[in-house]
């Protein structure tokens, strides 16, 4: 025959219970308050924080480095307003750490591996200042949805969809951009852009969104530039002249002939190195995951 537990037994069994549903209760993605608040969570694609392959550049901004992040090599000044699709993706209240890319009026595209817990999103900015800029608009990403067959350590399918708190208010400086249905071919002219440092692995900060023009190089060139490392989810581009993108212009977009074609991925460290171009990841293979996607989650 069981006895009654003292009081003391009592106490204790009920401490471990609470104890055991604080550290078992689980905290949603979608649990978001405003971004006005940097401590706030942010989306959260189920995974952990995916970082950096060893020995290689994924061109997204670990945090550091004055509180900021690396930038397109030679590069020049974008006209004001001619990349209205492109995003910002912020940490604190103006730390940019990757770029992104409207798609829809309430999603964006960015690199997989610019997942993190916490973050703002900035439209329609064009210096990197934090200073308010007429036609701006700030939101906060209420679910990122990471590609399935992305993981750490790698580079296939390096892809993430972000949704917007509310759609975007449509203007000159804030649009959409079409996604090319069709893959690239070697010798496409394409434009890049980012926030990105003028050299790689020195803080030489632009004070406006940068713009460089590269050229789509062949399968057989971009395999062996990377032996073993390329596969269908990629493109490279780039050319001789140590033109390159970098770090924390990941997720930003390439664009040729008016539609988005790649996302800023990866590619060797330090940037801007001959015969080491740029990596992209290859949107081409992905339009129907993007829209199924957007279209089941809307």
């Amino acid at each position: 025959m069981a006895t009654a537990a003292g009081p003391w037994t009592w106490m204790v069994c009920a401490l471990i219970t609470a104890l055991i549903l604080v550290v078992t209760e689980p905290v949603f993605a979608n649990d978001v308050p405003s971004c006005d608040n940097p401590s706030d969570p942010g989306p959260s694609g189920g995974t952990g924080d995916l970082g950096p392959r060893s020995g290689e550049d994924i061109r997204a901004d670990g945090g550091g480095g004055g509180g900021s992040s690396n930038r397109i090599v030679n590069g020049t000044d974008c006209d004001v307003h001619s990349q209205p699709w492109q995003a910002e993706l912020l940490r604190k209240p103006s730390q940019l750490y990757c770029g992104a890319v409207l798609v829809n009026p309430q999603w964006l595209l960015t690199a997989a591996h610019c997942w993190k817990q916490f973050f703002r999103i900035r439209l329609g900015h064009y210096s990197l200042s934090p200073a308010y800029e007429a036609g701006q608009q700030l939101f906060r990403g209420i679910k990122s949805i990471p590609h399935p067959g992305y993981s750490h350590p790698g580079h296939s399918n390096d892809l993430m969809l972000i949704k917007l708190n509310r759609k975007v208010r449509e203007t000159q400086a804030v649009r959409p951009i079409k996604i090319s249905s069709h893959c690239p071919s070697a010798g496409t002219r394409c434009l890049v852009s980012g926030w990105g440092t003028t050299s790689s692995h020195q803080s030489n900060f632009p004070k406006v969104l940068q713009c460089l023009n590269i050229t789509v190089l062949s399968e057989d060139r971009c395999k062996k530039a990377y032996a073993n490392q390329i596969d269908a989810t990629m493109f490279c581009a780039g050319d001789q002249a140590g033109r390159d993108s970098c770090q924390g212009d990941s997720g930003g977009p390439v664009v040729c002939h008016g539609t988005l074609q790649g996302l800023v991925s990866w590619g060797d460290s330090p940037c801007a190195q001959p015969n080491r171009p740029g990596v992209y990841t290859n949107l081409c293979q992905f339009t129907k995951w993007i829209q199924d996607t957007i279209r089941s989650n809307s």
